[in-house]
Protein backbone atom coordinates (compact mmCIF):
# COMPACT_ATOMS: atom_id res chain seq x y z
CA UNK A 1 0.00 0.00 0.00
CA UNK A 2 3.16 2.28 0.65
CA UNK A 3 4.72 1.81 -2.62
CA UNK A 4 0.85 2.75 -4.32
CA UNK A 5 0.84 5.95 -2.61
CA UNK A 6 4.69 6.76 -3.44
CA UNK A 7 4.01 5.65 -6.67
CA UNK A 8 0.38 7.90 -7.14
CA UNK A 9 2.72 10.94 -5.46
CA UNK A 10 5.71 10.60 -7.94
CA UNK A 11 3.05 10.64 -10.79
CA UNK A 12 1.34 13.74 -9.67
CA UNK A 13 4.44 15.53 -8.74
CA UNK A 14 6.00 14.91 -12.24
CA UNK A 15 4.15 16.71 -14.19
CA UNK A 16 4.96 19.60 -12.42
CA UNK A 17 8.17 18.92 -11.71
CA UNK A 18 9.10 19.16 -15.41
CA UNK A 19 7.45 22.71 -15.74
CA UNK A 20 9.41 24.03 -13.04
CA UNK A 21 12.25 22.34 -14.45
CA UNK A 22 12.36 24.01 -18.34
CA UNK A 23 11.55 27.40 -16.54
CA UNK A 24 14.57 26.88 -14.39
CA UNK A 25 16.40 26.17 -17.19
CA UNK A 26 15.19 29.04 -19.18
CA UNK A 27 15.85 31.33 -16.52
CA UNK A 28 19.40 30.27 -15.63
CA UNK A 29 20.07 30.88 -19.32
CA UNK A 30 18.38 34.35 -19.59
CA UNK A 31 20.29 35.22 -16.63
CA UNK A 32 23.44 34.27 -18.06
CA UNK A 33 22.86 35.82 -20.51
CA UNK A 34 22.68 39.04 -19.08
CA UNK A 35 25.87 38.81 -16.81
CA UNK A 36 27.71 38.07 -20.05
CA UNK A 37 25.75 41.21 -21.48
CA UNK A 38 25.88 43.74 -18.72
CA UNK A 39 29.86 42.35 -18.65
CA UNK A 40 30.63 43.25 -22.01
CA UNK A 41 29.12 47.13 -22.11
CA UNK A 42 31.38 47.61 -19.32
CA UNK A 43 29.03 48.38 -16.42
CA UNK A 44 30.21 50.68 -13.18
CA UNK A 45 28.16 49.94 -10.77
CA UNK A 46 28.92 53.65 -9.91
CA UNK A 47 25.39 53.59 -7.30
CA UNK A 48 26.66 50.69 -5.36
CA UNK A 49 30.38 52.65 -5.10
CA UNK A 50 28.86 55.36 -3.52
CA UNK A 51 27.29 52.75 -0.73
CA UNK A 52 30.20 51.29 -0.67
CA UNK A 53 31.71 54.80 -0.04
CA UNK A 54 28.85 56.01 2.55
CA UNK A 55 29.78 52.99 4.51
CA UNK A 56 33.00 53.98 4.75
CA UNK A 57 32.70 57.25 5.70
CA UNK A 58 30.37 56.10 8.88
CA UNK A 59 33.16 53.71 10.05
CA UNK A 60 35.97 56.84 9.31
CA UNK A 61 33.10 59.05 11.49
CA UNK A 62 33.17 61.70 8.62
CA UNK A 63 30.29 63.58 7.63
CA UNK A 64 28.14 62.15 5.44
CA UNK A 65 26.45 64.83 3.43
CA UNK A 66 29.74 66.78 2.44
CA UNK A 67 30.95 62.78 1.07
CA UNK A 68 31.61 62.83 -2.67
CA UNK A 69 32.20 59.50 -4.34
CA UNK A 70 33.54 57.90 -7.50
CA UNK A 71 34.64 60.17 -10.43
CA UNK A 72 31.25 61.76 -10.91
CA UNK A 73 31.39 63.26 -7.43
CA UNK A 74 28.27 61.68 -6.31
CA UNK A 75 26.66 62.58 -2.94
CA UNK A 76 24.73 60.99 -0.32
CA UNK A 77 21.04 61.22 -0.93
CA UNK A 78 19.35 59.02 1.68
CA UNK A 79 18.80 58.99 5.18
CA UNK A 80 21.13 58.16 7.88
CA UNK A 81 19.64 54.53 8.22
CA UNK A 82 20.84 53.33 4.91
CA UNK A 83 23.99 54.79 5.34
CA UNK A 84 24.39 52.21 8.46
CA UNK A 85 23.39 49.46 6.15
CA UNK A 86 25.39 50.04 3.79
CA UNK A 87 28.52 49.72 6.37
CA UNK A 88 29.27 45.95 5.67
CA UNK A 89 29.92 46.82 1.81
CA UNK A 90 33.36 47.93 3.06
CA UNK A 91 33.98 44.39 4.55
CA UNK A 92 34.29 43.38 0.67
CA UNK A 93 36.86 44.17 -2.31
CA UNK A 94 34.85 45.97 -5.11
CA UNK A 95 34.74 42.28 -7.43
CA UNK A 96 33.61 40.43 -4.75
CA UNK A 97 30.50 43.23 -3.78
CA UNK A 98 29.84 43.89 -7.55
CA UNK A 99 29.53 39.70 -8.00
CA UNK A 100 27.32 39.01 -5.02
CA UNK A 101 25.51 42.05 -5.38
CA UNK A 102 24.20 41.38 -9.00
CA UNK A 103 23.69 37.58 -8.03
CA UNK A 104 21.97 39.03 -5.08
CA UNK A 105 19.87 41.70 -7.54
CA UNK A 106 18.77 38.93 -9.60
CA UNK A 107 17.58 36.30 -6.65
CA UNK A 108 15.47 39.50 -5.60
CA UNK A 109 14.09 39.83 -9.06
CA UNK A 110 13.22 36.09 -8.92
CA UNK A 111 11.37 36.92 -5.48
CA UNK A 112 9.90 40.14 -6.92
CA UNK A 113 8.33 38.02 -9.76
CA UNK A 114 6.69 35.77 -7.46
CA UNK A 115 5.33 37.96 -5.37
CA UNK A 116 3.62 39.72 -8.43
CA UNK A 117 2.36 36.78 -9.34
CA UNK A 118 0.76 36.94 -5.98
CA UNK A 119 -0.26 39.73 -6.17
CA UNK A 120 -2.48 39.15 -9.21
CA UNK A 121 -3.75 35.70 -8.32
CA UNK A 122 -1.98 34.02 -10.97
CA UNK A 123 0.53 31.83 -9.03
CA UNK A 124 1.47 28.82 -11.04
CA UNK A 125 4.36 26.05 -10.39
CA UNK A 126 7.21 28.02 -12.63
CA UNK A 127 5.46 31.26 -13.64
CA UNK A 128 8.26 33.12 -11.15
CA UNK A 129 11.22 31.54 -12.87
CA UNK A 130 9.33 32.41 -16.79
CA UNK A 131 8.75 36.19 -15.78
CA UNK A 132 12.21 36.97 -14.49
CA UNK A 133 13.37 35.53 -17.32
CA UNK A 134 11.86 37.74 -19.47
CA UNK A 135 11.93 40.92 -17.10
CA UNK A 136 15.36 41.32 -16.45
CA UNK A 137 15.47 42.61 -19.85
CA UNK A 138 13.13 45.40 -19.45
CA UNK A 139 15.24 48.26 -18.95
CA UNK A 140 14.00 49.85 -15.47
CA UNK A 141 15.48 46.29 -13.60
CA UNK A 142 18.73 46.44 -16.05
CA UNK A 143 19.60 49.75 -15.24
CA UNK A 144 19.19 48.92 -11.74
CA UNK A 145 21.77 45.78 -11.87
CA UNK A 146 23.63 48.01 -14.50
CA UNK A 147 23.76 50.77 -11.18
CA UNK A 148 24.17 48.49 -8.58
CA UNK A 149 20.70 50.11 -7.17
CA UNK A 150 18.66 48.59 -4.28
CA UNK A 151 15.41 49.37 -6.26
CA UNK A 152 14.43 45.43 -6.32
CA UNK A 153 14.93 45.22 -2.27
CA UNK A 154 12.52 47.70 -1.66
CA UNK A 155 9.92 47.10 -3.98
CA UNK A 156 10.10 43.18 -2.64
CA UNK A 157 10.07 44.67 1.06
CA UNK A 158 6.93 46.44 0.36
CA UNK A 159 5.40 44.05 -2.01
CA UNK A 160 6.21 41.22 0.84
CA UNK A 161 4.06 42.90 3.04
CA UNK A 162 1.14 43.55 0.96
CA UNK A 163 0.67 40.36 -0.40
CA UNK A 164 0.37 38.38 3.03
CA UNK A 165 -2.62 37.82 4.56
CA UNK A 166 -5.05 40.23 6.42
CA UNK A 167 -4.01 40.76 10.05
CA UNK A 168 -0.50 39.00 9.55
CA UNK A 169 1.18 40.69 12.63
CA UNK A 170 4.61 41.84 10.88
CA UNK A 171 2.61 43.11 7.99
CA UNK A 172 3.82 46.89 7.48
CA UNK A 173 7.72 46.24 8.51
CA UNK A 174 8.69 45.77 5.11
CA UNK A 175 7.28 49.05 4.42
CA UNK A 176 8.87 51.33 7.45
CA UNK A 177 11.76 49.38 6.42
CA UNK A 178 11.97 50.29 3.09
CA UNK A 179 10.68 54.16 3.81
CA UNK A 180 13.43 54.41 6.72
CA UNK A 181 16.02 53.14 4.24
CA UNK A 182 14.50 55.65 0.94
CA UNK A 183 11.23 57.77 1.46
CA UNK A 184 9.11 57.26 -1.39
CA UNK A 185 8.04 53.97 -0.12
CA UNK A 186 5.81 56.04 2.67
CA UNK A 187 3.40 56.73 0.52
CA UNK A 188 2.62 53.03 1.06
CA UNK A 189 1.74 53.75 4.83
CA UNK A 190 -0.37 56.62 3.68
CA UNK A 191 -2.03 54.63 1.28
CA UNK A 192 -2.96 52.20 4.23
CA UNK A 193 -3.43 54.89 6.91
CA UNK A 194 -6.43 56.25 4.94
CA UNK A 195 -8.05 53.06 3.70
CA UNK A 196 -8.20 52.34 7.87
CA UNK A 197 -9.15 55.65 8.09
CA UNK A 198 -12.37 55.51 6.13
CA UNK A 199 -12.99 51.81 7.19
CA UNK A 200 -12.67 52.76 10.55
CA UNK A 201 -16.14 54.48 10.24
CA UNK A 202 -17.84 51.18 9.72
CA UNK A 203 -14.89 48.97 11.94
CA UNK A 204 -13.38 50.79 13.88
CA UNK A 205 -10.07 49.26 14.52
CA UNK A 206 -8.55 47.02 11.73
CA UNK A 207 -5.97 45.47 9.71
CA UNK A 208 -5.27 48.75 7.46
CA UNK A 209 -4.26 50.66 10.59
CA UNK A 210 -2.89 48.07 12.23
CA UNK A 211 -0.33 47.79 9.07
CA UNK A 212 -0.15 51.27 8.78
CA UNK A 213 0.88 51.29 12.47
CA UNK A 214 3.33 49.06 12.22
CA UNK A 215 5.46 50.76 9.24
CA UNK A 216 5.55 54.05 11.02
CA UNK A 217 6.29 52.44 14.16
CA UNK A 218 9.59 50.59 12.31
CA UNK A 219 10.10 53.99 10.38
CA UNK A 220 10.97 55.77 13.59
CA UNK A 221 12.64 52.66 14.95
CA UNK A 222 15.15 52.90 12.63
CA UNK A 223 15.68 56.74 11.73
CA UNK A 224 15.32 56.85 15.95
CA UNK A 225 18.63 54.45 15.70
CA UNK A 226 20.20 55.87 13.04
CA UNK A 227 19.76 59.31 14.80
CA UNK A 228 21.52 58.24 17.97
CA UNK A 229 24.51 56.25 16.06
CA UNK A 230 24.71 59.56 13.34
CA UNK A 231 23.11 62.53 15.23
CA UNK A 232 25.27 65.31 13.55
CA UNK A 233 24.22 63.76 9.95
CA UNK A 234 20.56 62.83 11.20
CA UNK A 235 20.04 66.28 12.17
CA UNK A 236 21.90 67.90 9.12
CA UNK A 237 19.19 65.42 6.57
CA UNK A 238 16.48 66.22 7.98
CA UNK A 239 16.65 69.88 8.81
CA UNK A 240 18.31 70.83 5.01
CA UNK A 241 19.01 68.53 2.75
CA UNK A 242 16.15 66.60 2.39
CA UNK A 243 14.54 69.65 0.66
CA UNK A 244 17.83 70.05 -1.49
CA UNK A 245 16.41 68.47 -4.66
CA UNK A 246 19.34 69.82 -6.36
CA UNK A 247 21.69 67.10 -5.07
CA UNK A 248 20.40 64.32 -7.36
CA UNK A 249 20.66 66.02 -10.77
CA UNK A 250 19.72 68.30 -12.97
CA UNK A 251 15.73 67.79 -13.00
CA UNK A 252 14.80 67.70 -16.78
CA UNK A 253 17.62 64.97 -16.93
CA UNK A 254 15.88 62.18 -19.64
CA UNK A 255 16.76 59.64 -16.38
CA UNK A 256 14.34 61.67 -14.30
CA UNK A 257 10.77 59.74 -15.06
CA UNK A 258 8.93 61.83 -12.95
CA UNK A 259 5.88 64.62 -13.28
CA UNK A 260 9.20 66.85 -12.08
CA UNK A 261 11.17 65.66 -14.78
CA UNK A 262 8.62 65.68 -17.97
CA UNK A 263 7.39 69.61 -16.77
CA UNK A 264 11.15 70.37 -16.76
CA UNK A 265 11.70 69.30 -20.31
CA UNK A 266 8.42 70.80 -21.57
CA UNK A 267 8.94 74.07 -20.21
CA UNK A 268 12.70 74.14 -21.46
CA UNK A 269 13.79 75.01 -17.74
CA UNK A 270 15.57 73.44 -14.99
CA UNK A 271 13.04 73.90 -11.81
CA UNK A 272 9.33 74.16 -12.83
CA UNK A 273 8.63 75.46 -9.76
CA UNK A 274 4.94 75.90 -8.91
CA UNK A 275 3.85 74.19 -11.85
CA UNK A 276 5.42 71.04 -10.39
CA UNK A 277 4.17 71.97 -6.93
CA UNK A 278 0.53 72.11 -8.12
CA UNK A 279 0.78 68.83 -10.95
CA UNK A 280 2.09 66.80 -7.97
CA UNK A 281 -0.58 67.89 -5.35
CA UNK A 282 -3.11 67.15 -7.58
CA UNK A 283 -1.67 63.61 -8.73
CA UNK A 284 -0.90 62.54 -5.37
CA UNK A 285 -4.82 63.04 -4.10
CA UNK A 286 -6.26 61.72 -7.09
CA UNK A 287 -3.55 58.81 -7.45
CA UNK A 288 -4.41 57.99 -3.53
CA UNK A 289 -7.94 58.26 -3.51
CA UNK A 290 -8.45 56.20 -6.82
CA UNK A 291 -5.99 53.54 -4.97
CA UNK A 292 -8.39 53.68 -1.86
CA UNK A 293 -11.38 53.25 -3.48
CA UNK A 294 -9.77 50.10 -5.55
CA UNK A 295 -8.78 48.91 -1.64
CA UNK A 296 -12.08 49.01 -0.68
CA UNK A 297 -13.77 47.57 -3.49
CA UNK A 298 -11.48 44.47 -2.85
CA UNK A 299 -8.90 44.99 -5.91
CA UNK A 300 -5.30 44.59 -4.22
CA UNK A 301 -3.27 44.55 -7.08
CA UNK A 302 -5.05 47.30 -8.95
CA UNK A 303 -4.55 49.46 -5.72
CA UNK A 304 -1.11 48.51 -5.00
CA UNK A 305 0.15 49.74 -8.51
CA UNK A 306 -2.01 52.50 -8.44
CA UNK A 307 -0.03 53.78 -5.15
CA UNK A 308 3.26 52.88 -6.80
CA UNK A 309 2.60 54.81 -9.80
CA UNK A 310 1.42 58.08 -7.76
CA UNK A 311 4.46 57.85 -5.74
CA UNK A 312 6.79 57.56 -8.83
CA UNK A 313 5.60 60.49 -10.53
CA UNK A 314 5.06 62.84 -7.44
CA UNK A 315 8.89 62.13 -6.43
CA UNK A 316 10.65 65.07 -7.13
CA UNK A 317 13.25 62.96 -8.92
CA UNK A 318 12.07 59.16 -10.13
CA UNK A 319 15.18 57.80 -12.27
CA UNK A 320 14.16 55.22 -14.55
CA UNK A 321 15.69 52.36 -12.75
CA UNK A 322 13.26 53.38 -10.13
CA UNK A 323 10.20 52.02 -12.24
CA UNK A 324 11.35 48.66 -11.79
CA UNK A 325 7.19 48.48 -10.51
CA UNK A 326 6.61 47.72 -13.78
CA UNK A 327 7.34 44.06 -13.11
CA UNK A 328 4.04 43.44 -11.43
CA UNK A 329 2.41 45.99 -13.22
CA UNK A 330 3.46 43.88 -16.57
CA UNK A 331 2.49 40.54 -14.63
CA UNK A 332 -1.37 42.20 -13.55
CA UNK A 333 -1.04 43.58 -17.16
CA UNK A 334 -0.31 40.46 -19.17
CA UNK A 335 -2.12 38.27 -17.14
CA UNK A 336 -5.73 39.77 -18.48
CA UNK A 337 -4.18 40.99 -22.12
CA UNK A 338 -5.18 44.07 -21.46
CA UNK A 339 -2.58 46.66 -22.99
CA UNK A 340 0.09 43.75 -22.38
CA UNK A 341 1.73 44.69 -25.84
CA UNK A 342 1.81 48.24 -25.27
CA UNK A 343 3.58 47.90 -21.51
CA UNK A 344 6.11 45.41 -23.01
CA UNK A 345 6.80 48.20 -25.36
CA UNK A 346 7.13 51.14 -23.05
CA UNK A 347 9.70 49.65 -20.52
CA UNK A 348 11.38 46.85 -22.99
CA UNK A 349 11.94 49.42 -26.05
CA UNK A 350 14.54 52.09 -24.29
CA UNK A 351 12.68 54.15 -26.29
CA UNK A 352 13.45 57.02 -23.72
CA UNK A 353 17.29 56.84 -24.38
CA UNK A 354 16.72 57.17 -28.38
CA UNK A 355 16.55 61.52 -27.52
CA UNK A 356 19.50 63.88 -27.17
CA UNK A 357 20.96 62.66 -23.52
CA UNK A 358 24.01 64.01 -22.04
CA UNK A 359 26.45 66.56 -21.18
CA UNK A 360 25.17 69.97 -22.46
CA UNK A 361 21.72 69.14 -20.95
CA UNK A 362 20.28 68.74 -24.47
CA UNK A 363 16.84 68.02 -22.85
CA UNK A 364 16.12 71.82 -22.41
CA UNK A 365 15.65 72.01 -26.37
CA UNK A 366 13.42 68.84 -26.76
CA UNK A 367 11.17 68.60 -29.64
CA UNK A 368 7.33 67.39 -28.87
CA UNK A 369 8.27 64.06 -30.55
CA UNK A 370 11.60 63.74 -28.38
CA UNK A 371 9.27 65.37 -25.29
CA UNK A 372 7.14 62.18 -25.50
CA UNK A 373 9.43 59.62 -26.08
CA UNK A 374 10.93 61.15 -22.44
CA UNK A 375 8.06 60.59 -20.87
CA UNK A 376 7.20 56.92 -21.53
CA UNK A 377 7.13 55.99 -18.02
CA UNK A 378 5.04 59.20 -16.29
CA UNK A 379 2.82 59.06 -19.46
CA UNK A 380 2.24 54.94 -18.80
CA UNK A 381 1.88 55.56 -14.89
CA UNK A 382 -0.70 58.04 -15.54
CA UNK A 383 -2.88 56.23 -17.74
CA UNK A 384 -2.45 53.49 -14.84
CA UNK A 385 -3.83 56.04 -12.33
CA UNK A 386 -6.83 57.64 -14.68
CA UNK A 387 -7.10 53.59 -14.96
CA UNK A 388 -8.09 52.62 -11.52
CA UNK A 389 -9.66 56.08 -11.22
CA UNK A 390 -12.73 55.62 -13.45
CA UNK A 391 -13.20 51.49 -11.74
CA UNK A 392 -13.18 48.39 -14.53
CA UNK A 393 -15.20 48.85 -16.83
CA UNK A 394 -18.36 46.63 -17.27
CA UNK A 395 -17.69 43.07 -18.60
CA UNK A 396 -13.81 43.83 -18.32
CA UNK A 397 -12.15 40.65 -18.32
CA UNK A 398 -9.90 42.37 -15.19
CA UNK A 399 -10.38 40.04 -12.35
CA UNK A 400 -7.91 41.61 -9.83
CA UNK A 401 -6.64 40.21 -6.28
CA UNK A 402 -8.92 40.18 -3.69
CA UNK A 403 -8.01 41.52 -0.44
CA UNK A 404 -10.24 38.59 1.51
CA UNK A 405 -7.60 36.02 -0.18
CA UNK A 406 -4.81 34.61 1.90
CA UNK A 407 -1.58 33.40 0.88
Amino acid sequence: MTVNVLAHTAARLTPVRRPVALAAAACLLSFCAFWVAQRAAGVSMIDLMVYRAEGGTVRAGADLYAMRATRARLPTTYPPFAALLFTPLTLLGVPEMRTLATAANLALLVALAHLSLRLAGRERPGAALWVAALAVWCEPVWTTLRYGQINLLLAVAVLWDLTRRAGHRGAGAGIGLAAAVKLTPALFALFLLLTGLVRARGAGWNPWLRQAATALAVFAGATLAAAAVLPADSRRFWTSTLFETSRVGHAEDTANQSLRGVLARLLHTGDPGMWWTAAAALTAGLGLCAAVRAELRGERARAVLCCAATALLVSPVSWSHHWVWCVPGLVLIGAHRVGAAAAALVFGSYALWWVPHGAGRPELAQSGLQMVLSALYPLAGAAFVAAVTLGPRSGAPLRPWRTSRTS
